[in-house]
């Protein structure tokens, strides 16, 4: 198996889940970070064997790396991304990898123009869990999905992240922040969405940080809308309501529900890669479906409330590797994620206007990962 260099531009807390997760895929290794703060590109690479910390122009240059991943800023994205590909490298940006439809069209001519990928988060759709979902839809255990419901509501970033400036900053708030996680896995689920509508507002006109952190007690402002409430169309005709907001102090609605002519799923949280899966049919009994054996189900690690969870984030960036080898699609594409977010800032144009918002993309499903594609990827 060809192994790719990879490097990583953006040492902030997020580079840190690449670090520790890329060992677990053979088609990858990292070799070098960067950041326009040297002493946190130090710091980081420190705390990793056989990385270095190299600045930006340093890292595009280096001839040992063939694909960079784009932990910037969501405001940078587009940008650094730009910067890879004229370098003559694929890129993985973390998601939102654009912020307007109009820069993932320049990065898709960029991209053709050069011969090089570009890929995106999210990869938890890539999950055991979600793909064992994937599979009884597919199979027709709960008839053909017409309906649904997907909440991600919760206080606000400023509660833990002791930056989160960003998050209530242009390119920031709850849909492009963790909509991605949900739209993408309808996508995978359902296929592609037609045309969406939506209502919004602002909870607060400014944010206390209260993590415990230096810059605890500081106060921001918020600029973009924090609450949403939306309906998306799909062009399979199932009609799916999405909530998402940092307006909400406590609810008790399930992640995801969808809703078949026979029976109905339970999805667990699309932010993991594992969870538990529940479906019930024509008898209305809801029960736990037994988790198959999928290498991404297998629990890898206890977060910060103690729950045991998968976690393989890397997987996307991986399996593009071995796609880029072996001259196949990758599954966390340009197509999805183009797409992904022309829903998501449709949904935010509706939420503004107060009006239908049709899609004007559309992309393929991505591939299934099966147990055994799942266990290719990994070393």
């Amino acid at each position: 198996m060809t192994q790719l260099g990879v490097g990583i531009i953006g040492c902030g807390n997020i580079s840190k889940a690449y670090l520790d997760l890329a060992p677990n895929f053979k088609a990858i290794e990292v070799r070098a970070v960067a950041d326009i703060n040297m002493e946190a590109a130090h710091g980081r690479a420190s705390e990793y064997e056989g990385v270095r910390a190299e600045t930006v122009d340093a890292l595009l240059a280096a001839t040992d790396i063939d694909l960079i991943i784009n932990l910037t800023i969501p405001a940078a994205h587009f940008e650094v991304t730009k910067r890879i590909l004229d370098a003559g490298k694929h890129a993985y940006s973390e998601k939102p990898y654009v912020l307007t439809l109009a820069e993932g069209e320049e990065l898709r001519a960029l991209s053709e123009a050069k011969g090089l990928r570009v890929g995106s988060a999210p990869d938890t759709f890539m999950g055991g869990a979600h793909q064992m979902v994937r599979e009884i839809i597919d199979s027709g255990k709960v008839g053909k999905i017409t309906s649904g419901t997907c909440h991600f509501m919760g206080a606000g970033m400023e509660m833990w992240h002791p930056n989160p400036d960003f998050f209530f900053q242009p390119g920031g708030g709850p849909v492009l922040d963790m909509g991605p996680y949900y739209v993408t896995n309808l996508v995978q689920l359902l296929g592609p969405v037609s045309r969406v509508a939506a209502l919004s507002n602002k909870g607060r006109a400014t944010r206390t940080i209260t993590t415990d952190c230096p810059r605890k007690g500081e106060v921001l402002d918020v600029v973009v809308d924090t609450n949403f409430h939306a309906l998306l169309q799909f062009e399979s005709g199932a009609a799916i309501t999405v909530s998402l907001s940092w307006d909400v102090f406590a609810h008790e609605h399930q992640n995801m529900e969808l809703y078949g002519t026979e029976g109905a799923i339970f999805v667990p949280d699309p932010n993991f890669f594992g969870g538990n899966v529940r479906m019930a049919g024509t008898d209305q009994e809801v029960k736990d479906v037994p988790l198959w054996e999928h290498p991404f189900s297998v629990t890898n690690m206890v977060d910060g409330q103690g729950n045991d969870r998968a976690n393989y984030r890397t997987a996307g960036v991986a399996d593009m590797a071995q796609a880029i080898v072996e001259g196949r699609p990758h599954r966390c594409s340009l197509e999805l994620a183009t797409h992904a977010i022309d829903v998501l800032t449709s949904i935010m144009k509706s939420g503004e206007t107060g009006q239908f918002v049709d899609i004007s993309t559309t992309c393929e499903r991505p591939a299934a990962v099966t147990p055994d594609e799942a266990r290719a990827l990994m070393g």
